[in-house]
């Protein structure tokens, strides 16, 4: 059994080898002094002999132990001392059991593993170390076996993992048997593990989806994945790209995958020698990579005795002595690139060659003698003059490739040859060329034709491009002498015309055009197209486009951003009789120019028009349009949509809109809000749920009974600040039985009667500020059960008085959400009276015999209750009594007057006392209480420390801007209630 182990491909430089000691170290200078008659010439690798016993309980320590760097050395210590004491008969005997080995190896692998998975209880090769040192004689037999070890780095990158990697050359035991290490062990692991042997066949399956890296990690795993990563089908390729190998070991790898198809040694410290070996060696080696140093002409000449050499790549080299011609004869070679070299000529013999690349490379000329020669790329050959470019690409008569960019000496003369000699060149790269204009140029077979930034092409060259009428690919970029472009070519398919700053008309006509890149041609003025094909045209930021004709039977995407110069008259094009029938993206963004939008299009399905502030009226008869953008659209006044399939639209961005007319079967959301000056509108959408009129101060109670007519199924209705709707408009809401959510805040309204009798199923009224409201327009609320599904209820900044207020609280028991924010008229809010209570609750006195019936029907279904800013307030009571089961919020906030607060709530979890200035004294029996807001009050710490000793839920308690409470009350607090997470006080103290 023969085992390579190897740390040569590794990129760190000498001098940090040498500084690292370890276990290398010590290995290195006991093979100095064991084996003298060794001549290591790579100075970094030492080889010592080992007998077949020592190794096996190497390997095994080496298992065990490479994960600890100390117990790593230490086994390798004393390896060292028993390699001392070995008999020189081992190493007489080595030679012949190594050959004998090597006969078996095939047999006992096909006997050793079976083509089905076994599952069997422990692994020889996990032994304890005890067990190892005992039985391993039995295991292996006295075979010697070579080992090299190199210099390894303590930190292991992907490059140190392949150079771990375990490459072996094994043979079964003599018997035939896996060696699979001492039988005798496996009783004593039994109770420990269970092992799935994986046959050869499964393993060999997924190694082959792992890179070199991985197989190298693989190969450190066991025994059996170590032969099976080092199958020859997985080192056909031999990457050794910018690593440290030395060419011993080169050389020793090559003769390990005879069979090896492809070498790469770019960066390589001694490239040019190791694939010399690989060229001499590797008889069927087919891709060769080499680069980044001095490569030999006597390289050159090794290339020719490799007969199965398909490629080969020179990369960043230096050929020969750098002024000097070299020669290269190949009979089978068909691929060449020799890029960023520098040599003074190079001469080429290929009969079979198909690509060559000599990009950016250094040379003053080039012979060729390739015939069949079909790619060929000199791009950036600076030192290759008029003639000599010519010459080279005269001789390749079938050339169909030819990319001469940046190779400022070509001429037209050149190029004329060029396609004379050449009738089958389908591509051509000729940017960066500054003196061809393509005259009397033909090239009838041409295909893709690159001409970026050549300042010779103008309109004049546009007629010899239209000779090519195979043309497919077009890409004019940075022409700055190119004025026009008119081609009619059946097959051109994409075109490219970007930074042409004196381009000012396009005219196409190709029914395969399917691209076109027009950007930045500030000059551009008309663009006439006609393709069947075209699906999708952007022409962004043309500021002086005028005039737009297209004829493109696909075209569904059009995007016209910033084209400040289009007028009214681009919305024929896009309509029916236009000349895109499958349009669906029409993109307008800041056109200015645009101030009458009208659009007839069975296609269209999403139009934005955003930042088009000239426009003043929109009219869309698209029956698919679904998505429309109006942002920026400050001066529409007049807008029609009939019939549209929008879902929801937004016109609350257009101040000045004054009619409006709707027809959306489809559409469940409309928001009007801020159309002040709206006063004709017609909705027609069936399915609308939800309306936001807010602010439409012209909107008429008319308008409001026609939309309800035409809109039975809206569930949400926002009349804010709608000063025009009275009484009869309000009557109208009986059409919308599915109503529940109405405001009517900031309005006029005297008489809420229409709401009581028409919105039955209503769930939340806002009625803020609505001044107008009589202390007797809540009366049916509480008096007749008017709105018996109300929930919410607000009545923020009203002139309600006291007594109606505690009308509401008293008998409204269903709501569950009250805002009686800003309300000046509303006093204490005192509970702890039962008689009271019950007088001010029941409207009466209650006997005491009946209170007991009427507290029990008394529950009260609410859970917020909002009184910020409400300036009377002086004193909350709740008690028990009071059945506020389910209030859970409660704001008193900037009641500046309220001095006592008493709150006995079983299920309150947030309280906000902050800017009550005047409070004083606080009693809470809140068990569920979470959060406490107390800024700028002026309790003192006594009086807090008191209030949340019967909160026992108490996280959150906020003492901000507190004058009176001190940092070192903050302790205190969290002793009183250890509850508390979060106590939030001000900059001056304790901060959590």
């Amino acid at each position: 059994m023969r085992i390579w182990c190897f740390h040569c491909f590794t990129d760190e430089k000498e001098e940090e080898v040498k500084n690292r000691g370890g276990v290398s170290h010590r290995l290195k200078k006991q093979s100095t002094m064991d084996n003298n008659d060794i001549n290591n010439k790579a100075g970094d690798f030492v080889d010592f002999d080992l007998n077949e016993r020592e190794l096996g309980v190497a390997e095994e320590r080496w298992s065990l132990c490479e994960e600890n760097g100390a117990e790593l050395e230490r086994v390798w210590s004393s390896h060292h001392h028993m390699v001392q004491g070995e008999s020189s008969n081992a190493v007489a005997t080595a030679g012949d059991a190594v050959v004998a080995e090597d006969c078996t190896m095939e047999e006992a692998d096909h006997d050793s593993y079976h083509k089905r998975a076994r599952v069997y209880s422990g692994l020889a090769e996990c032994r304890s170390a005890s067990g190892i040192s005992s039985d391993a004689g039995n295991s292996v037999s006295s075979i010697e076996r070579s080992v090299s070890f190199g210099v390894a780095s303590s930190s292991r990158t992907d490059a140190d993992m392949f150079c771990q990697n375990f490459i072996l050359n094994y043979t079964g035991r003599k018997d035939g048997k896996k060696d699979d290490g001492d039988d005798n062990g496996s009783s004593e692991s039994e109770d420990f593990e269970v092992h799935i042997d994986l046959t050869d066949d499964l393993l060999h399956m997924v190694f082959s989806f792992l890179n070199h890296i991985d197989l190298c990690r693989s190969a450190m795993v066991c025994r059996q994945w170590r032969v099976a990563s080092a199958h020859e089908d997985f080192w056909k390729v031999l990457n050794f790209e910018n690593m440290r190998i030395s060419i011993e070991q080169f050389e020793d790898m090559c003769h390990r995958y005879p069979n090896a198809t492809e070498v790469n040694v770019y960066g390589a410290p001694a490239g040019n020698a190791l694939a010399m070996k690989a060229a001499t060696t590797l008889r069927n080696l087919e891709v060769l990579i080499i680069g980044k140093g001095p490569i030999s002409e006597s390289f050159f000449q090794a290339l020719e005795e490799c007969n199965m050499l398909r490629s080969v790549t020179v990369n960043e080299a230096i050929l020969g002595n750098g002024a000097q011609e070299i020669h290269l004869s190949h009979d089978r070679l068909r691929e060449l690139k020799i890029t960023k070299c520098r040599v003074m000529r190079l001469s080429l013999r290929c009969p079979q060659l198909r690509s060559l690349s000599l990009k950016r490379s250094n040379m003053s000329q080039a012979i060729l003698n390739c015939p069949l020669l079909q790619v060929l790329d000199i791009a950036s050959c600076h030192k290759l003059l008029d003639a000599a470019i010519r010459s080279a690409a005269i001789s390749c008569p079938q050339l169909e490739s030819l990319d001469v960019s940046n190779c400022s000496c070509v001429s037209d003369e050149s190029l004329r040859e060029i396609a004379q000699a050449c009738a089958g060149l389908h591509v051509l790269n000729a940017s960066y060329c500054p003196n061809i204009s393509l005259e009397s140029v033909h090239l009838p077979m041409l295909t893709v034709l690159k001409l970026h930034s050549c300042e010779g092409i103008t309109s004049a060259s546009m007629t010899w491009i239209a000779n090519s009428h195979s043309l497919e690919v077009l890409e004019l970029d940075n022409c700055n002498l190119l004025t026009s472009v008119a081609l009619h070519l059946s097959r051109l398919q994409s075109i490219s015309l970007v930074h042409c700053r004196k381009f000012t008309e396009l005219n196409l006509q190709s029914a395969m055009l399917s691209s076109i890149t027009v950007s930045n041609c500030p000059a551009l003025r008309r663009i006439t197209i006609a393709s069947n094909s075209l699906r999708r045209l952007a022409l962004q930021k043309q500021e002086n486009l005028t005039t737009l004709v297209l004829q493109c039977q696909s075209l569904q995407e059009v995007d016209l951003s910033d084209c400040e110069s289009l007028s009214n008259t681009v919305c024929e094009i896009f309509s029916d009789d236009g000349g895109c029938p499958m349009l669906k993206s029409l993109i307008l963004d800041n056109c200015e120019s645009l101030t009458e939008v009208r659009f007839c299009n069975s296609s269209l399905a999403s139009l934005s028009l955003v930042g088009c502030r000239a426009v003043t009226s929109l009219e869309l008869k698209c029956p698919r349009i679904e998505q429309i953008c109006l942002d920026g659209c400050d001066h529409l006044e007049t807008a029609l949509f009939q019939p549209v399939a929008l879902r929801s639209l937004n016109l609350g961005i257009c101040p000045k809109l004054s009619v409006l007319s709707i027809e959306a079967p489809y559409m469940v959301s409309l928001e009007l809000k801020g159309c002040g000056v709206l006063s004709e509108a017609s909705i027609i959408c069936p399915m609308l749920t939800s309306l936001d009129a807010s602010f439409c101060s012209q909107l008429t109670d008319d308008c409001l009974s026609a939309t309800t007519a035409s809109c039975p199924l809206i569930e949400s209705l926002v009349l804010m600040s709608c000063p025009s709707i009275g009484s009869d408009g309000l009557s109208s809401l009986n059409g919308l039985p599915n109503l529940t959510v109405l405001d009517l805040s900031y309005t006029f309204l005297m008489n809420l009667e229409p709401i009581f009798k028409s919105c039955i199923q209503l769930k939340v009224l806002k009625l803020q500020a609505c001044k107008y409201l009589t202390d007797s327009s809540l009366e049916p609320l509480y008096k007749e059960g008017a709105l018996p599904a109300l929930e919410e209820l607000d009545l923020s900044y009203g002139t309600l008085c006291q007594t109606a207020i505690d009308d509401l609280l008293a008998y409204c028991t269903h709501l569950t959400h009250l805002s009686l924010n800003g309300c000046v008229n509303m006093h204490d809010l005192d509970w702890g009276s039962t008689n009271v209570q019950l007088l001010d609750y029941f409207g009466g006195y209650i006997s005491s015999e009946n209170t007991q019936e009427v507290a029990e029907t008394a529950n009260r279904l609410l859970q917020n209750l909002n009184c910020v800013g409400c300036p009377n307030i002086r004193k909350v009571s709740i008690p028990p009594a009071a059945r506020f089961y389910h209030l859970s919020s409660l704001n008193l906030s900037l009641s500046v007057n309220l001095k006592e607060v008493d709150l006995a709530c079983s299920n309150l979890v947030l309280l906000n006392l902050s800017n009550c200035c005047s409070l004083e004294l606080l009693k809470l029996v809140c068990p569920r209480l979470a959060s406490l807001f107390l800024q700028s009050c002026n309790m003192d710490e006594a009086g807090v420390e008191a209030a949340i000793s019967g909160c026992c839920s108490l996280e959150t308690l906020d003492l901000r801007f507190c004058p009176k409470i001190s940092s070192v009350s903050m302790g205190r607090f969290r002793t009183v209630c250890p509850s508390l997470k979060r106590v939030f006080s001000s900059p001056n103290l304790l901060q959590d």
